[in-house]
């Protein structure tokens, strides 16, 4: 998928307004992907998320493309918004990006939106994510953020989807052995969820009351 500046094509307003907002001296990018806004002890939380909120049900379709056809401060960003206002007429674009693996740090935001939009078909593009990429142990890209979206997934659907991944001995055992030889540190399939119910449970927290008021859009 050709990347493409968002001034190219008229829209060069939403890097600036989207995805480099600064906060306590950090772009949004940065504290999304750092995760700085689960953190009790970052002040900025309230003002930042109010923020994350408005942008998410303000930001246009056509802002949201611009976004998703650049680099990835801005796919991450723009997955996020996605995400936050569930909007799963996204779904089939999020999870094309997902399965291309393009760039670095923007998959888990893909995984983040899926999660949130609930679903049977967001669980079998994470499903299809895993089959492609678990089984290449010298590649360590989104494959933690899929399962623990898949895992959450199956709780909330009643399904089992991911038992075949973390069965022992499995998918999942023989790419945490390949990648550790590459490096990388492992999380158990229990730690992966926790991380994406912290992150679905945050935008539920902030999204539900503003829900039963009833936004226009």
């Amino acid at each position: 998928m050709p990347s493409r500046r968002p001034e190219e094509i008229g829209y060069g307003h939403v890097v600036e307004r989207y995805v480099t907002r600064m906060y306590a001296g950090l772009p949004r990018y940065l504290v999304l992907n750092g995760r700085r806004f689960l953190s009790p002890r970052w002040w900025h939380t309230t003002r930042f998320t109010r923020h994350l909120l408005n942008d998410a049900a303000a930001i246009t379709d056509e802002e949201l493309e611009a976004l998703l056809g650049y680099e990835w401060r801005s796919r991450l960003t723009a997955a996020w918004l996605i995400g936050v206002d569930r909007r799963d007429r996204f779904r089939a674009r999020v999870g094309d990006l997902l399965l291309a693996s393009e760039v670095c740090y923007s998959g888990g935001a893909y995984c983040f939106a899926l999660a949130r939009f609930g679903t049977h078909a967001d669980a079998d593009i994470l499903t299809a994510y895993l089959d492609r990429y678990l089984p290449r142990t010298d590649l360590h890209y989104d494959q933690p953020a899929a399962l623990g979206a898949l895992l959450r997934l199956d709780a909330l659907l009643d399904t089992h989807h991911a038992d075949r991944f973390t069965q022992p001995d499995g998918l999942w055992d023989h790419w945490v052995e390949g990648v550790a030889r590459l490096g990388h540190p492992s999380h158990s399939p229990a730690e992966l969820r926790h991380w994406t119910d912290l992150h679905c449970d945050f935008a539920d927290g902030w999204t539900r009351p503003q829900s039963r008021r009833g936004r226009a859009r």
